[in-house]
């Protein structure tokens, strides 16, 4: 028996190819139709001529030449025959659960595990070298679920594949090495991922499709490195998804509130700022209303977490003010709705903080209910 030959098990149904021996080629490392390596005592396994392995014509030669060895008759296999066979006195004292093997068991499941967290990590090869050393790239899969990715890179506004394959639960996986001239390619990268578990019914997880924006400048930085629970090493580390959200946009892009406002009105076909619903041809006294409700700011809040939308709405908030601070006399009713009272409370910390020039008070609620506030420019 050899490395490459084709066996099947003797107490078993199954069989594979033999990938090496351990043990002084006492056990067989038998790789099945999976691509898992299963240990199995040498006196298990016997060499075939076909692939069909519950059904094989068996190759006895190597067998009958040990048992001449031994002073025993040689033995012979007719059709569908099993062939029994009897351990080495000393193979019975192999305890294969104590040997290093390569077969691995399914993944055990950790509490709190079900909600997607993704990230891409790179770690210097040489800590202490930032301007000549290499650095490591990683795919982590902190959670419960395989996960099948496409990992790509983007130039211009189209994208190419840097690496794919599948992550299993709570592990990493290595994706490629990056040289300092490699940095441009990957400023923007992509990711394709879909998760699921195998073996055991699970909570369906929706596809995700997530574009990131690499600092690069953080690469000659040793301070940007931060401590990692998945390395030893310092690490910089992106969320690609984050206890199943993605990361939010202010995040994701590395823009600023007013950065981000301005991006978001120039994606919509049709934005709705709050300047667009301002009275056409108002004097500085006629009143100026702004919504501020999230859905006539934005035409979408996908990949927007509370805190980005509430910033959003503070942004407008302050820029309709500014644009008004010059018109003394002026009225702005801006309307929050009533909810929880964190815009609104928000607001008002704005105005006795920032804008101490301007009066407030509740709106009329004959015309606007709990949920409006007037402010009034001095």
């Amino acid at each position: 028996m050899k490395i490459g030959d084709r066996v099947r098990f003797l107490s078993d149904v199954g069989g594979g190819i033999v990938k090496g021996f351990q043990n002084n080629n006492k056990v067989v490392l038998v790789e099945d139709e999976d691509g898992f390596q299963v240990p199995v005592m040498a006196s298990d396994v016997v060499v075939v001529t076909t692939d069909d392995y519950n059904i094989a014509k068996v190759d006895t030669m190597g067998r009958n030449q040990k048992n001449a060895a031994k002073g025993e008759e040689p033995k012979t296999v007719k059709g569908n025959d099993t062939l029994s066979a009897k351990a080495d006195e000393d193979d019975s004292e192999t305890d294969l659960a104590d040997m290093d093997i390569s077969y691995k068991p399914s993944p055990v499941e950790r509490p709190n595990g079900d909600k997607l967290s993704i990230f891409l990590v790179f770690v210097p090869q040489e800590p202490k070298q930032f301007t000549t050393t290499k650095f490591d790239c990683y795919i982590v899969n902190d959670c419960n679920y395989f996960i099948s990715y496409i990992y790509m890179g983007k130039e211009n506004n189209s994208f190419y594949v840097r690496h794919m394959g599948t992550v299993e639960p709570n592990t990493k996986v290595f994706v490629e090495e990056i040289e300092h001239s490699m940095l441009n390619d990957i400023e923007r990268v992509g990711f394709q991922i879909m998760a699921y578990k195998q073996d055991r019914p699970f909570l369906l997880k929706q596809p995700l499709c997530v574009e990131l924006k690499i600092d690069t400048t953080k690469f000659f930085k040793f301070h940007t490195f931060r401590e990692s629970l998945f390395f030893d090493e310092p690490t910089l580390e992106y969320a690609v998804v984050k206890d199943d959200i993605l990361p939010s946009q202010a995040q994701l892009y590395n823009v600023n509130a007013g950065e981000l406002q301005k991006a978001m009105m120039e994606k919509n076909d049709q934005p709705k700022p709050a300047r667009a619903q301002k009275k056409q041809n108002v004097g500085h006294n006629d009143i100026i209303e702004v919504d501020l409700h999230a859905s006539a700011l934005l035409s979408t809040t996908a990949g927007m977490s509370s805190g980005d939308i509430k910033e959003y709405q503070l942004n407008v908030f302050r820029q309709t003010l500014n644009e008004h601070l010059k018109h003394k006399g002026q009225k702005i009713v801006f309307i929050h709705g009533k909810g929880e009272g964190a815009l609104r409370s928000a607001l008002l910390y704005e105005l006795k903080r920032k804008y101490r020039n301007c009066t407030f008070q509740d709106a009329s609620f004959q015309q606007y209910g709990f949920g409006a506030t007037m402010v009034i420019i001095h």
